[in-house]
């Protein structure tokens, strides 16, 4: 086994400084020697073979069960050695798994109402306490905005709401529909910062009742309530509608489902703000390790699947806005808060939960580092004319509600007060 393995990795890791331990206790080394040298040992045949097999899959799976342990450096080390490498160096059995994968992708995003349902509890239904360990303080899990590089997470996702919130060119009272609420906090912020009347939807019954009680606490449930429905069946109409990290779960063959729907909802002088993960190649597969163990059922949208969709709805596309690395960054950061809390990770459920979700977060960074996914904005409307003629409006709002912040925001008191 050990010659095979290094026939197939030697070949398709060509830069970087890789060595591998087998489990007969010999060694070899990967890519040109550039960069810090990273180390894995293997522990059994079985993974080797696995391994060589289905890449994708097994590397994810060896790791988490502890087949693959790190001698030197880290998992996200490894990922982004194995991650900047051509994929065109894949032997022709893996390209021929990927070509059945692509051939069967529609039975894998079959997502009706209860499939859809099922798939959203799997993942957001955990424990809360988990998410609290690495998110920041409003629970946003979805791609942050860094406005400067130094900017710290929370100021990130707070500049992602502040930023959504201006494209959305939101007024005092309109209804706005948010497809994907997840634990409240983009609903939250619309109602106290731009004074609208928010209805978010998510199929997730831990995010539904943490939402509706973060609602309650902050004395507003009479602007934002959050319901647990699917889009494909709530009334509207609506002023303003925004969905941020749900499309993901769509599937390619309820595309135009869904933006037939946002169309039926939306008013005629309406706005709409899509925000995405976007593959950048065209059309391909979920990673079948993501899809198993993390999203069944989701899929990153390439933007020549997404813009024929919206225009067969009849909408219109009046911006495109490509966010590069600032996912990548929010990745980083999720993944050292969980890494320095993993302790409490796994007192939740166990080591090998730990090690799936520290190679979660690591495969996920590494692929906005180093494959160019990105998350795309798409801003949408039914009229030529409800949106400003240039984009300087953008930065006007945002510094208009960076005001409004601060004015709502928690006020300093004299001791005693």
């Amino acid at each position: 086994m050990h010659s095979l393995l290094k026939f197939v990795l030697t070949r398709f890791i060509r830069t970087g400084n890789l060595t591998f331990i087998t489990s007969d206790g010999r060694s070899f080394t990967c890519g040109d020697g550039t960069g810090e040298p990273v180390a894995a040992r293997f522990t059994s045949t079985t993974a080797e073979r696995r391994l060589v097999l289905d890449p994708e899959l097994a590397l994810g799976e060896i790791y988490m069960d502890g087949q693959l342990v790190m001698e030197k450096g880290s998992i996200a080390d490894l990922l982004a050695i194995g991650m900047a490498q051509p994929f065109t160096k894949l032997p022709r059995w893996v390209k021929l798994i990927d070509l059945v994968r692509y051939l069967t992708r529609g039975w894998h995003q079959f997502n009706t109402l209860t499939r859809s349902k099922r798939n959203i509890e799997s993942h957001y239904d955990l424990d809360g306490r988990l998410y609290s360990l690495f998110l920041d303080a409003d629970k946003q899990y979805s791609c942050a905005y860094f406005e400067t590089p130094d900017s710290s997470l929370d100021d990130a996702q707070l500049a992602k709401k502040r930023h959504i919130a201006a494209k959305l060119l939101v007024r005092s009272g309109d209804k706005i529909l948010d497809i994907g609420s997840g634990w409240g906090g983009l609903g939250l912020y619309l109602a106290e910062m731009a004074g609208a009347d928010v209805t978010g939807v998510t199929l997730s019954n831990e995010q539904h009742q943490v939402s509706n009680a973060r609602a309650m606490e902050k004395g507003i449930a009479d602007k934002v309530r959050f319901v647990l429905q699917d889009y494909r069946v709530i009334p509207g109409p609506f002023d303003r509608i925004v969905s941020v990290g749900m499309f993901e779960h769509v599937g390619v063959d309820y595309y135009d489902t869904f933006f037939s729907r946002c169309a039926e909802l939306l008013a005629d002088d309406g706005v709409m703000l899509l925000h995405s993960i976007g593959r950048p190649e065209g059309p391909g597969i979920t990673n079948p390790w993501i899809a198993k163990y993390i999203f069944p059922g989701g899929y990153i949208p390439a933007l020549s699947e997404v813009l024929p969709a919206i225009e067969r709805s009849g909408l219109l596309i009046e911006d495109i806005e490509i966010l590069r690395l600032h996912y990548a960054e929010t990745l980083k950061a999720w993944r050292e808060r969980f890494l320095a809390r993993r302790e409490e990770a796994a007192r939740l459920y166990d080591e090998r939960f730990v090690r799936m979700w520290e190679f979660y977060l690591a495969v996920s960074e590494m692929s906005f580092r180093k494959q160019n996914v990105m998350v795309f904005q798409i801003q949408i409307s039914k009229r030529q004319d409800v949106v400003p003629f240039t984009r300087d409006y953008i930065g006007v709002e945002e510094r208009r509600l960076r005001a409004v912040e601060v004015d709502k925001g928690p006020k300093l008191r004299i001791a005693g007060e």
